[in-house]
């Protein structure tokens, strides 16, 4: 019984809330492109959620996680600032690029956060890299194999499989269609936002394992990016009639963002960090454009192409060959540490 709880917390709970984590990443994404197109500034967005965001979170903090606070001396607080300006600076670009471009892009564009990640991870020793070895090959091929089940799900459409028309759909793409987007520049400011990104997430994965405390580290750091994006916002927005809730869409994305998607799902995200690493977390990042194409299908009544079958059959399999690595290399891990903890029984001498 220990065995299979242990085994349902490390691998099936955080598996499941990956897959959780990307379909409210993709809502989140498509709920802000609508509100933009309709006048709300990306960086008044930022304010208001990760505001609400900090307020929401902080006081679960203290009340769940007294006992483990971490020291707020000058090394942990010089982290939660480089974490603030990271994530800052790639929700900027983030945030500009979906304005420019589509959600459908960003989405696209985030198969190469496996890759930076996994870049990143090996440059900073929090990945292991033995080539000989076939856990670590496995999860090569797999990631190799999922970011190209996304790409035929992007660049191949194919013949229509299902095809279904709501007045929902219509009227949400007329939105989304709403103004002209500049797809050279949001698609540079996307990659900027996920090479960012990647280097968020090994940056959040070494403070939580340093000062575990996830839902404080998620507090703070959404205190940081507040205090960075109201100066910004001011400097770009210097009329205060942009700051007003002219429309539903908007109030809706701010709160969504701020009650949800800046607080308990970066809460979840960052606990993710800390108990599997960067790599298992951004390997999920190509799923979205699955996800997105079935979330389309469902609730806004779009088409569902033969290219979207393909690319997510592709997916399934990368993301199996991926855990099956990961999985082998857990009970190496396991065995490794059970070995030295008890050493081998000898026979008796009489």
């Amino acid at each position: 019984m220990a065995k299979q709880g242990r085994y349902c917390y490390r691998e099936v709970l955080p598996f499941g809330a990956m897959i959780f984590l990307q379909c409210t990443q993709v809502g989140q994404s498509t709920v802000f492109k609508a509100a933009t197109t309709q006048g709300m500034s990306y960086c008044i967005f930022m304010v208001y959620s990760y505001a609400i965001s900090t307020l929401v979170l902080l006081p679960f903090a203290f009340i769940f996680e007294r006992k483990h606070l971490p020291p707020f001396n000058l090394a942990f607080l010089g982290r939660i600032g480089l974490l603030g300006l990271l994530g800052f600076s790639a929700m900027m670009c983030g945030y500009k690029g979906i304005e420019y471009s589509s959600p459908t892009l960003a989405s696209a564009i985030s198969n190469l956060t496996p890759a930076f990640t996994f870049a990143l991870a090996i440059l900073f020793r929090m990945e292991k890299l033995e080539v000989r070895s076939f856990s670590s090959q496995a999860k090569i091929i797999g990631t190799i194999v999922s970011i190209s089940g996304a790409t035929i799900v992007v660049l191949y459409k194919g013949p229509i499989i299902l095809k279904t028309s709501s007045q929902a759909s219509i009227l949400f793409d007329q939105t989304l269609k709403s103004s002209e987007s500049n797809w050279v520049i949001g698609g540079l400011l996307l990659i900027v936002d996920y090479l960012l990104l990647s280097a968020w997430y090994i940056l959040q994965a070494q403070t939580v394992t340093k000062y575990p405390a996830e839902l404080l580290v998620v507090s703070l750091f959404n205190l940081c990016v507040a205090v960075l994006a109201a100066p910004a916002s001011l400097l770009l927005e210097p009329d205060l009639s942009a700051w007003q809730f002219s429309s539903k869409m908007m109030l809706f994305a701010i709160l969504y963002s701020g009650l949800y998607g800046s607080s308990f799902a970066t809460a979840i995200l960052t606990w993710g960090l800390r108990l599997k690493g960067p790599v298992y977390v951004a390997l999920f990042t190509p799923l979205s454009i699955a996800i997105a194409a079935i979330m389309g299908v469902i609730f806004l009544g779009d088409s569902l192409y033969l290219g979207s079958i393909i690319g997510a059959v592709v997916i399934s399999a990368g993301f199996y060959v991926v855990m099956w690595g990961k999985v082998k290399e857990d009970i190496a891990e396991d065995i490794g540490e059970s070995s030295v903890e008890s050493p081998p029984e000898t026979d008796p001498l009489l």
